[in-house]
């Protein structure tokens, strides 16, 4: 693949579906204008971060595949002729539902689907109460612009999850995010500035460590901006194979582009070929539960 460019969102909820709907059509518009050939949004794009409290009304906000919603993007990226991927909530049935994402291929077809595999419960974000776990595995998608392999934000900080998407053939790894600090957090000896310092860069060092040891590009799109006590972080990335980072936002609204090369993963695994390394033979450890010793 020839170079090109692609371009991430790093949007603020506008507090409303159709309002976010039209917010980032928008911003897709825009970043198409500027020649962006696939165009990256952030987690629940189209949603407040509701699982920052458990309530029951957000099952109603849940959309299915053949939604009107999905189909304005799937009409937006063949008009636009772009590659899109699409954080959706999805409803799969009563009481099954799932935080998902979806490969729009710059004709408007659904080529990839993918539903979050590891799911987090913590304050602020208690995501196992609406989401069922990951159904469909970890699958790289086949597009007009290369491989891609979509994770879905918790699925960041697993070296697994990366290395099985990279084994599977993806060029790029895609994390839609909704990551931020959290009012209620204590600090206990570190004042809030260096607590939020450390927990970004130690976010963003995990995703560059995939991009190394899989010899990948790795690009992370986060939402910015206040929704209850979360302070969505912002911090949009891509990272190159040896990890280094291309381009990283701060904590405005923004839409970015940047040119990815998919030649230096060849570059890279001639230079560290770790796949060549791998000792399979003795990774049985890994399909184990810890056990705590």
């Amino acid at each position: 693949m020839p170079p090109f460019k692609t371009s991430w969102i790093q949007g603020t909820s506008q507090k409303d579906f159709n309002k976010n709907l039209k917010y980032y059509s928008e911003k897709i518009q825009s970043a198409a204008e500027h020649e962006a050939k696939l165009i990256v949004l952030p987690e629940l794009f189209l949603w407040d971060y509701f699982p920052i409290s458990e309530d029951t009304k957000h099952f109603d906000s849940a959309i299915s595949i053949s939604s009107d919603a999905i189909k304005h993007f799937q009409l937006l990226a063949k008009d636009l002729k772009i590659v899109l991927t699409l954080p959706i909530f999805e409803k799969r049935g009563e009481g099954v539902y799932h935080n998902s994402c979806l490969i729009i291929e710059n004709n408007g077809e659904i080529v990839g689907h993918y539903r979050k595999m590891h799911i987090p419960d913590d304050p602020g974000f208690y995501e196992k109460y609406y989401f069922t776990p990951g159904d469909l595995g970890f699958t790289v998608t086949k597009t007009s612009l290369g491989n891609i392999g979509v994770l879905i934000c918790w699925d960041q900080w697993f070296p697994e999850a990366a290395r099985i998407m990279a084994l599977k053939g993806a060029d790029i790894l895609i994390y839609p995010t909704a990551i931020g600090w959290d009012d209620n957090e204590s600090c206990e000896n570190k004042s809030r500035q260096a607590l939020n310092t450390e927990q970004v860069e130690a976010w963003t060092t995990i995703m560059r460590g995939h991009a190394i040891a899989n010899g990948i590009h790795v690009m992370a799109v986060n939402r910015v901006g206040k929704e209850g006590h979360l302070n969505f972080w912002g911090h949009s990335f891509v990272a190159d194979p040896y990890g280094s980072i291309i381009h990283q936002d701060k904590t405005d609204e923004s839409v970015t582009q940047v040119e990815i090369d998919f030649s230096k993963t060849k570059e890279c695994r001639r230079t560290w070929p770790f796949f060549r390394d791998r000792r399979i033979d003795n990774y049985q450890t890994l399909l184990k539960s810890w056990d705590g010793e």
